[in-house]
């Protein structure tokens, strides 16, 4: 990200650090600098807090909220501050299955989720730590609809504890007003202000559930004192308040509200895939109908050659 040109604000003491190896790699580079000019013409705000809680080197996890599409590209800024860092994120396999998508998924080193085979997932992110990269994910897996951290997976924690690598909480607060789930796009030159702060790596314990529990509570410390940096920084907020918390005041879903809407979404889904198999399988046993048939024809008509 360009930071001389101030798109994004840090510290001044962190703009000069030298280039770390990663700043090499002229794919993910390139998409960086893609999505640099694409931020720009959009003219989003962006200030990160506590980019010093980087490692300069070394492997470390990050774990971070999920409150919009965007928190890809924001996620990935602390660590560019930090000598041209990189991060791999943790994303759903479906993802790495989509023509061209999928190859810069993959040439961008990052690791494909597979829900159905967890430990293949936490395997492949423990060597990308080992090896010394960064990788963060999103503990909550999906996007809040209601903007409020909604329950954890303990993965972040089995992830750190089997890499031996620190883990760092990390939050974003804004992107949901640029792209969220189920909410309009706002794509123009909204000049969005964002966000983004780091925190300092949770004291591991080595029990999941533990580690989990004290990865959300500091998350949750981060995301109340970045909203109330961000209403000081940026409100009041008049309008447009469906990207608000209902316990901000806005309109969007309350945690148990979107709960309930992403239960109803996930059995959709699961019965549009049940029915999408079903088809498959009826058109699959016409065709060996008809293969059938075909042969019994084939048979009848030799037979009656032969007779």
């Amino acid at each position: 990200m360009d930071i001389r040109e101030g798109l994004v604000h840090v510290p001044v003491s962190l703009e000069k650090l030298p280039r770390h190896a990663e700043a090499g790699e002229p794919v993910y580079q390139g998409i960086i600098a893609v999505l640099n000019r694409i931020m720009r013409a959009q003219g989003i705000q962006i200030s990160v807090y506590g980019a010093e809680n980087v490692p300069q080197f070394g492997g470390a996890l990050f774990a971070m909220n999920h409150t919009g599409y965007y928190d890809f590209i924001f996620g990935q800024i602390p660590p560019y501050i930090r000598g041209r860092r990189l991060t791999r994120f943790m994303a759903k396999k479906e993802i790495f299955d989509v023509p061209v998508v999928g190859w810069l998924m993959r040439t961008m080193k990052h690791v494909p989720v597979d829900r159905s085979a967890g430990a293949s997932s936490i395997d492949a992110a423990v060597l990308h730590l080992r090896s010394g990269r960064l990788v963060t994910i999103f503990p909550e897996a999906t996007i809040s609809r209601s903007f409020e951290l909604k329950d954890f997976k303990n993965g972040a924690a089995r992830i750190a504890a089997t890499a031996d690598v620190p883990l760092i909480p990390m939050v974003t607060w804004g992107s949901q007003r640029i792209w969220t789930k189920g909410g309009e796009k706002h794509l123009g030159r909204t000049k969005t202000p964002v966000i983004i702060q780091v925190g300092e790596p949770i004291t591991r314990t080595g029990d999941p559930d533990t580690d989990i529990a004290t990865l959300k509570a500091a998350m949750q410390a981060l995301l109340s004192e970045v909203r109330t940096r961000y209403d000081k920084e940026y409100g009041p907020f008049e309008d447009g308040l469906d990207w608000r918390p209902a316990a901000m005041g806005g309109t969007a879903p309350t945690l148990d509200e979107a709960n309930r809407m992403d239960h109803a979404e996930r059995e959709a889904k699961a019965r549009a895939r049940a029915e999408k198999a079903h088809r498959a399988a009826a058109q699959k046993e016409i065709k060996e109908d008809k293969r059938l048939a075909r042969r019994v024809r084939r048979a009848w008509r030799r037979l009656k050659k032969e007779t």
